[in-house]
């Protein structure tokens, strides 16, 4: 199978184009084969939405709504079939899986409720025979850049309020993991989304990314992606002035402490750090644990480690699946000899998993350090893996300093039975998302999703707070005096 671009509601023609392919990351098995686009097929599809765009922002925003609430149907209908593509592209398990499509669904049916609200605000004016308001607006045609660890959910946080704002959007979805944008694709083109306000361009980020981020037809991009590159997209949006709303990297960490149910902490640590074989940028990579609970946490941790069963993410049976790549492999790996030279003990893991099925794809070992410093490597940067190192501290003070001395600020969690030390948690830890007795990851979307410092620059995916990044805020005033009224001049206070 080829997959060609989605544009102004076609299947675009691509003999001459070049095609990678696309891999199963448990096996090797070649899936697809995806289009590699240029800046020319950016520009097709840009002149397109912009067209679409015009006549999509008249459409009243309720009825933009009904579309989202068919493709929250047929997503419904579709996703057993939809996770398991998304596990043979990606590798995630099939439970995962099933449920990164669940969260599409609920996001189409939660944003297909703001075509009713969408509010603003209505005020009193200061000057009589006066009446004024604020109202949501469309902004025009949106770029959205995806990664492969959550090929679905992350495309619906961003196109779905896009559509319910009244947007055209080009997506471009990452190079491993199209296939998911293939099967979107055709939602949108089933349930007849006017042809142009969705279009998918395959591709490499350094050729279409760049063309999308700038293009002067583009007025937002979304991005989801690494800090570097998020860096980057930042600064070619700022040069065109264009909103831009970046999500980007995590060291998140579950704080233990001395009275914390430690059962129920590893099982969240177990989650937090393991589930997508750690490729989450909500993934627990530190535990900080109190000095008093830390050799009993260890040893409950490692027990658990060891029923840990990895493979096929297809196969019922198996807890952890795949990473995306061999250089993802490598990466990793890389990290497990800085952490060595660094002084850190390595308890568990720590190997490329080799022999049988594992030879075929691309396996990292659950992998647990001890004895690690806040100003270690591994305990500062992102490793994107199956790698957690254990930090000790004295004092839940120390705890908070520790998990904020990084340069991100995405996810925290403290698992404590004290309902003081949790208010004080949710306030002073610097984290855009923080959860008490729970892991780090498992985001609602009804809910603001984002991070500080070095993971965003202050927008958020998901919950109302999307429909900030994919509309514009218009002020309204309406004068029925008759006659000339000068604000601030001719109020009389």
């Amino acid at each position: 199978m080829k997959l060609t671009n989605f544009v102004d509601g076609k299947w675009q023609q691509a003999e001459h184009a070049e095609f990678r392919p696309v891999l199963n990351p448990a096996n090797g098995e070649e899936l697809a084969q995806v289009r590699m686009s240029t800046a020319q097929d950016v520009d097709l599809a840009v002149k397109a939405a912009q067209v679409a765009q015009k006549k999509w922002a008249k459409v009243p925003a309720p009825r933009r709504a009904d579309y989202l609430y068919e493709i929250g149907r047929l997503m419904k209908e579709r996703k057993e079939h939809l996770a398991q593509v998304l596990t043979k592209e990606m590798g995630k398990v099939i439970e995962e899986g099933r449920g990164e499509v669940q969260e599409g669904i609920d996001m189409a049916y939660y944003m297909a409720g703001e075509g009713r609200r969408m509010f603003g605000e209505t005020t009193p004016s200061e000057l009589a025979d006066k009446f004024a308001m604020s109202i949501r607006s469309p902004i025009g045609v949106v770029g959205l850049i995806t990664p492969w660890n959550f090929p679905v959910a992350i495309a619906t946080w961003k196109s779905f309020p896009a559509i319910v704002g009244g947007n055209a959007f080009i997506w471009k979805p990452a190079t491993e993991t199209p296939m998911m944008a293939y099967e979107m694709a055709k939602i949108f083109e089933e349930v007849g989304l006017p042809e142009g306000v969705a279009n998918i361009v395959f591709g490499a980020g350094s050729e279409v990314g760049t063309a999308l981020i700038e293009h002067e037809g583009v007025r937002v991009i979304s991005f989801t992606g690494s800090t570097e590159t998020g860096r980057k997209v930042a600064e070619a949006g700022g040069r065109n002035l264009k909103k831009v709303s970046l999500e980007m990297g995590g060291k998140n960490a579950v704080i233990v402490m001395e009275d914390a149910d430690l059962d129920l902490a590893v099982e969240g640590i177990l989650w937090s750090a393991f589930g997508t074989a750690g490729q989450r940028c909500t993934a627990c990579s530190r535990v900080i644990v109190h000095a008093d609970v830390k050799q009993e946490l260890q040893k409950r941790l490692l027990s658990k480690m060891e029923t840990l069963t990895i493979g096929d993410g297809t196969d019922e049976t198996i807890k952890i699946g795949p990473v995306i790549n061999r250089k993802a492999v490598e990466k990793i790996h890389s990290y497990i000899e800085i952490g060595q030279q660094e002084g850190a003990t390595l308890l568990v893991g720590g190997e490329i998993l080799t022999g049988g099925i594992y030879d075929r794809g691309n396996y990292y070992a659950p992998t647990l350090f001890t004895d690690v410093k806040p100003e270690m490597r591994i305990a500062q940067e992102e490793i994107f893996g199956p790698v957690v190192s254990i930090i000790e501290v004295a004092t839940f003070e120390e705890a908070i300093d520790v998990n904020n001395g990084v340069i991100y600020g995405l996810s925290s969690s403290i698992y404590t039975a004290d309902v003081n030390r949790a208010f004080k948690a949710q306030r002073d830890l610097d984290t855009g998302i923080v959860y008490i007795n729970a892991g780090t990851t498992g985001a609602e979307i009804h809910l603001p999703f984002g991070g500080t410092k070095g993971t965003g620059n202050g927008h958020r995916d998901s919950g109302v707070a999307a429909l900030d990044v994919f509309t514009e805020w218009k002020s309204v005033y309406v004068d029925y005096s008759g006659k000339l009224q000068r604000a601030q001049i001719d109020n009389e206070a």
